[in-house]
């Protein structure tokens, strides 16, 4: 049989090699979470680019594949490129999307023109005047082609117009989506929730361990030191991470985009403008503000939420 290779590398994801059509690979490869894409010719790990290796599909893959009695070899570079090179391809390869998706959308248009015009010409063929056919006469089975070839030519207008439409919505939705990855509070949610990855990584490495005698037990510093060298990586790759977006959101404060405040800078009394409603102050949490509702309950908001403030004097 074949010698696979899967290779994996944070630019380009997981990958495997040395399959062909009909050897076998496919409905193991399929079982194990893979996928077939066309614009690369390969099997590949979905999600997995710009990220470090699974080891765990590429390990389980490995083993159905070599029971089947395929070779396997790999070549996996767990190492990870920093994060503004990483962001850098996505912005490039969105903007790449968004001129596909436009140059499909003014395919799709100009076949919609094309396809009213043929409609056009098939209704004229038609009797004036909404003449019925004539049963019987030498003009009824030309009347009755030129009837089925109008309602063809209609209907596969109509296909055309909502085609035209859907590709026109995708290529207008493409558009936003680096802004939308951009927006001040999608960046200031992102920190936090990385910053919480991180933490969990963190504590994954002191965490306890469990005896089938003794219950939880603390770890010995030989386990503990060997998570740490396991997950080393990713809490490498996570760190860079929030170093990268914090970089971007001190930015947008810096240039007005985002307000930047806390509860160093808001406090009971105050009032705020929190998706295009001014609210007041009740409590400055830690990482939330409490503000009025107009009713007898209180809401919270995220500060990257607050878009004005106001001191009462």
């Amino acid at each position: 049989m074949n010698t696979l290779t899967i290779t994996h590398t944070h630019a380009e994801g997981t990958l495997i090699d040395g399959t062909s059509k009909g050897d076998g690979t496919a409905d193991v490869l399929k079982a194990n979470g893979w996928r077939w894409g066309r614009s690369i010719s390969a099997w590949f790990v979905p999600q997995s680019r710009d990220r470090l290796p699974k080891l765990g599909t590429i390990e389980r893959t490995i083993t159905v594949l070599e029971a089947a009695g395929f070779t396997v070899t790999t070549s996996i570079d767990s190492t990870h490129r920093p994060m503004a090179e990483v962001e850098a391809g996505k912005v490039q390869r969105q903007a790449d999307r968004v001129d596909a998706l436009e140059h499909k959308a003014d395919r799709k248009a100009t076949a919609e023109t094309a396809a009213w015009d043929r409609e056009h010409a098939a209704l004229r063929r038609l009797p004036e005047g909404g003449e019925p056919i004539k049963i019987g006469h030498h003009s009824e089975t030309r009347h009755r082609n030129a009837i089925a070839k109008a309602d063809k030519a209609t209907r596969a207008a109509l296909d055309a117009t909502a085609t035209a439409q859907q590709a026109q919505a995708r290529a207008d939705a493409a558009t936003h989506t680096t802004d939308a990855r951009y927006s001040p509070i999608t960046v200031a949610n992102r920190i936090e929730t990385m910053g919480a990855e991180l933490r969990t990584l963190e504590r994954r490495i002191i965490a306890p361990c469990y005896d089938d005698e003794r219950g939880y037990i603390d770890a010995t510093e030989a386990q503990q030191q060997a998570r740490a060298d396991h997950l080393a990586p990713h809490i490498a790759e996570k760190r860079d991470q929030i170093t990268y977006w914090e970089a971007v959101r001190a930015e947008q404060i810096a240039t007005g985009q985002a307000t930047g405040h806390s509860r160093d800078t808001i406090q009971k009394g105050d009032r705020v403008k929190i998706r295009g409603q001014w609210r007041d102050v009740v409590r400055a949490n830690a990482k939330t503000v409490s503000v009025t509702t107009g009713y007898t309950w209180t809401d919270t908001a995220p500060y990257a939420e607050i878009q004005q403030h106001q001191r009462p004097e």
